[in-house]
C-alpha cells in the first residue's frame, strides 16, 4: 500500500519503469508536469496507451441537454498545462520546454483514446505484470509530489497473478472501437500550442473562441437570446 506520504507514487513508478516496459493508464487526465517527473524513465518505455476515463478531446457535440458536462470535460482538457495544484510548476516558466518534450516524446511513444460512451470507468495504471488503483489522473498530486486537497491518497499495487485482472480489463478497453476514440492527434495539437509562437491577433480570436464557442448554438434560437430590452445586443 502507497500512502504517498512516507513512499510516493512516483517513487514506486520510477524503479519500476524500466527501458522497454510496457505502460498503460486509464485516468480521467494527464499533465505534462507528471511527465516531467518521471521523463527520464518514459523516454526509455516501448509504448504507453492511455484511456482518458470520460469523453475528453473527442469529436462528437453534445446535445442542449448534456451541456453540464462541458465545464468538467475543459477542465480535463486544460489539465495538460498542469491542474490548479501544479500552479507553482507552471510559474517556473518551464511550461514551453516541458511541452516541446512531452510532444516529441508522445509522437514516438504514446498512444490516447478517450472513452465515448456514458459508462463510468475506474482509473487505474499497470506498468508491465504490476498494477497501480485507484489512479483518479495522470498528475503531480496523484504521484505524490504536490499535495493536492486530498485528506488521504493510498494507492494499491498489485503484482502477478492478482494483477492479471487489471491487465485483461485494460485489453479489454483499449480493444473495444464502440467505447473507444484516438485522440492522440487532439493531445498532440493541444500540447503543441503551449510553445508555438503566436500573433496577439491569434491569442485574441483564440480566447474569445474558447470563451464562446460551447454555446454558439444556443444563440441561434430566440429562446436563448438576451432582452433587447436590457440594452445589450
Amino acid at each position: 500500500m502507497i500512502d504517498n506520504k512516507n513512499k510516493r507514487l512516483g517513487e514506486d513508478l520510477a524503479t519500476e519503469i524500466k527501458s522497454g516496459s510496457k505502460v498503460s493508464i486509464a485516468a480521467a487526465c494527464f499533465s505534462i508536469y507528471a511527465f516531467q517527473e518521471l521523463k527520464k524513465q518514459l523516454l526509455e518505455i516501448d509504448e504507453l496507451r492511455f484511456i482518458f476515463t470520460s469523453p475528453t478531446f473527442t469529436t462528437e457535440k453534445a446535445r442542449k441537454e448534456k451541456r453540464e458536462f462541458y465545464i468538467p470535460r475543459l477542465n480535463r482538457e486544460r489539465s495538460l498545462y498542469g491542474t490548479e495544484f501544479e500552479v507553482k510548476l507552471r510559474n517556473e516558466l518551464g511550461q514551453r520546454a516541458i511541452a516541446r518534450e512531452c510532444a516529441d516524446w508522445i509522437r514516438s511513444h504514446a498512444v490516447f483514446k478517450s472513452n465515448v460512451s456514458d459508462e463510468r470507468m475506474m482509473g487505474f495504471m499497470n506498468v508491465d505484470d504490476k498494477s497501480y488503483t485507484p489512479i483518479h489522473s495522470f498528475t503531480t498530486v496523484d504521484l505524490g509530489c504536490e499535495r493536492g486537497n486530498n485528506a488521504y491518497n493510498f494507492v494499491q499495487k498489485t503484482e502477478a497473478p492478482i494483477s492479471k485482472m487489471y491487465l485483461d480489463l485494460f485489453e479489454s478497453l483499449w480493444n473495444n472501437n464502440s467505447k473507444m476514440q484516438v485522440v492522440t492527434e487532439q493531445v498532440i495539437e493541444n500540447i503543441t500550442t503551449a510553445y508555438n509562437e503566436n500573433s496577439p491577433e491569434f491569442i485574441y480570436f483564440v480566447t474569445l473562441y474558447n470563451i464562446f464557442s460551447e454555446f454558439l448554438d444556443d444563440i441561434m434560437s430566440e429562446d436563448f437570446l438576451p432582452n433587447e430590452g436590457t440594452g445589450f445586443r
